[in-house]
């Protein structure tokens, strides 16, 4: 289920976000132009648009978002980096409640976020807003986890020193995409995806997550001592590496 402070836990993060989470792989966005015949014209609601990373694909698509946001700080931070959109559009909503019309959208869109939405709730309303034949578009980068003695390593810290992330963890959640979608199929595309770090930007991406102990926690100094143990054992050339799975899955609803 999702956390209880779902909407609030990424308040304090907003700039590290922006600056060191990962984009998506520009075969997504030619999947569902080739499979969903996704087009300029269409209008997508991107549910949870964040700061506006998957967002400003479908802007750059030619595409009207409506960028659906419930945290007050992400939302604003996407209205001033997406403020030379015109097609743009946020709206201070939730998953369950996006306050859009009926049948007003071609495309429901959620990018690193379903797993914070109840999944009833947000199903109901995502029909609610569909156009008939509309598409909903789940889209998670899942971090490899056992790849590399780094990301080994990355994994156990984050286990030792995370606040609340083997409950919170979206790996853990992927598998209930079919809650959904059922009774009717879904499509699954996964793609590679990459991003590089010197230390600065390790302890950035860290620091993004929801589940790190920010400054004034006790765990929040040993944890960036490991970090930094960890980055020294396993940097080439002053740089670590994260691997991705981007995972898109996408159908219909009834």
């Amino acid at each position: 289920m999702p956390a209880t402070n779902a909407t609030s836990r990424f308040s304090d993060r907003v700039e590290n976000y922006i600056r060191y989470r990962p984009g998506y792989p520009a075969q997504v966005l030619g999947v569902l132009q080739s499979e969903c015949a996704l087009a300029s014209e269409h209008v997508v609601a991107d549910v949870a648009s964040g700061t506006g990373i998957f967002t400003r694909m479908l802007l750059e698509n030619g595409n009207e978002v409506i960028g659906v946001e419930p945290n007050a700080e992400m939302r604003e931070a996407g209205e001033r980096l997406l403020a030379d959109f015109p097609k743009f559009k946020s709206v201070a909503g939730a998953a369950e409640a996006t306050r859009l019309g009926f049948q007003s959208v071609d495309f429901v869109t959620a990018a690193q976020a379903a797993h914070w939405f109840d999944r009833q709730g947000a199903r109901n309303e995502f029909l609610r807003i569909l156009k008939p034949h509309g598409w909903l578009v789940l889209l998670w980068n899942e971090r490899l986890t056992d790849s590399a003695q780094f990301l080994r390593d990355y994994e156990q810290m984050l286990i030792e020193y995370g606040t609340d992330y083997q409950e919170v963890r979206h790996e853990r959640t992927t598998s209930a995409v079919n809650e959904f979608f059922d009774p009717l199929p879904y499509h699954e595309h996964v793609f590679d995806l990459r991003q590089e770090f010197d230390y600065a930007g390790l302890e950035g991406r860290l620091l993004s997550s929801s589940y790190a102990p920010g400054p004034g926690h006790a765990k929040h100094a040993p944890m960036l001592r490991e970090l930094r143990r960890i980055f020294e054992a396993h940097a080439i050339d002053g740089k670590v590496a994260f691997d991705y799975k981007t995972r898109l899955y996408f159908g219909h609803l009834r």
